[in-house]
C-alpha cells in the first residue's frame, strides 16, 4: 500500500534503473495526484512524470485519463467473468460471491478506495462513469443467471442482478465512508437476504414455533411492484415472527 491519502506523490528518479508498475500502481498514483490537484488540473505528462514512465507507455495501460479511475473495476470484471466460465452448484449463490469478490478488493486497498471516493464525489464525469460501471456489473451477473439456470424468466435475473449490485455498493460505501476500518453491515447478511427474497431454495428455516410447511397468503392488486410486495410480505412475516 502505498503512503498516506494526504501524502505528496513523488516522481520516480528517471536516472535510476525502474522495475515496470502494474497497470493498478500506476493508476493509484494517478489517483493521489487527482485527490491533491484536482482532476481536472492533472494531465496525463503529470501522472507519467509522478509514475516514471513515458507518456505512450500511459496510453498503452489506459486508453484515456478517465480509466485511471476505474483500473480495478476492468481487472474484477475479468476475474469475474472467468469465474462464470467454471461450472456452480447454485448459481444464485455464485453471483453473490462474484460481489463478494469484489467488495474484498475494495476492503483490502481501503486506503486508496477512500482516496478514490473522494476524487469520483468531487467530479461529475467521474461519477457518471462510475453509473455506467455499476451497469456493467448488472448486465454480467444477468446474463451469468440467464445461461446457468435454465427456465429462469429474464426480468427475474435482471431484478437478481440488480439487487445484489445495489446491495454491494450501498455496504460497500457504508464501509468506505464510515470514520473506522470496520463496516456496519455484513455483507454476507445482506446478499443472503437478497437471495432468500428472490431464490426460493435459498429460504431461511422457519422460526421456532413455526411449522416450516405453514402458509401465509397475502393478497395485493395485480399492478403491486415486485420490490413493494416483497418488503411488505417481509416486513408482515417478521412481525408475525416477533409476535411467537
Amino acid at each position: 500500500m502505498s503512503g498516506p491519502p494526504g501524502g505528496s506523490v513523488r516522481p520516480v528518479d528517471a536516472t535510476r534503473p525502474q522495475t515496470a508498475l502494474s497497470r493498478v500502481a500506476v493508476a493509484d498514483i494517478a489517483v493521489r495526484l487527482f485527490d491533491q490537484q484536482g482532476y481536472d488540473a492533472t494531465s496525463t505528462v503529470d501522472i507519467a512524470e509522478a509514475a516514471g514512465i513515458s507518456r505512450s507507455t500511459f496510453f498503452r495501460q489506459f486508453r484515456a485519463k478517465e480509466d485511471v479511475i476505474f483500473a480495478d473495476h476492468a481487472e474484477l470484471v475479468a476475474s469475474i467473468d472467468e469465474y462464470f466460465r467454471v461450472s456452480h452448484a447454485d448459481p444464485w449463490l455464485a453471483v453473490c460471491e462474484a460481489a463478494t469478490m469484489v467488495f474484498a478488493r475494495f476492503h483490502e486497498r481501503l486506503e486508496i478506495a477512500r482516496v478514490r471516493d473522494r476524487v469520483v464525489r468531487d467530479t461529475p464525469v467521474l461519477r457518471d462513469r462510475e453509473a455506467i460501471m455499476a451497469i456493467r456489473y448488472e448486465r454480467l451477473f444477468a446474463s451469468y443467471l440467464r445461461s446457468a439456470v435454465p427456465g429462469v424468466p429474464p426480468l427475474t435475473a435482471i431484478r437478481f442482478a440488480a439487487a445484489v449490485t445495489a446491495t454491494h455498493n450501498f455496504v460497500l460505501r457504508r464501509l468506505i465512508r464510515a470514520e473506522d476500518n470496520v463496516g456496519r453491515f455484513s455483507l454476507a447478511a445482506e446478499l443472503a437476504e437478497v437471495r432468500r427474497l428472490f431464490h426460493p431454495d435459498a429460504a431461511a428455516p422457519a422460526p421456532e414455533g413455526r411449522s416450516a410447511g405453514e402458509l401465509v397468503v397475502a393478497v395485493f392488486p395485480a399492478a403491486t411492484d415486485p420490490g413493494v410486495l416483497a418488503r411488505a410480505i417481509e416486513e408482515r412475516l417478521r412481525a408475525q415472527a416477533r409476535s411467537l
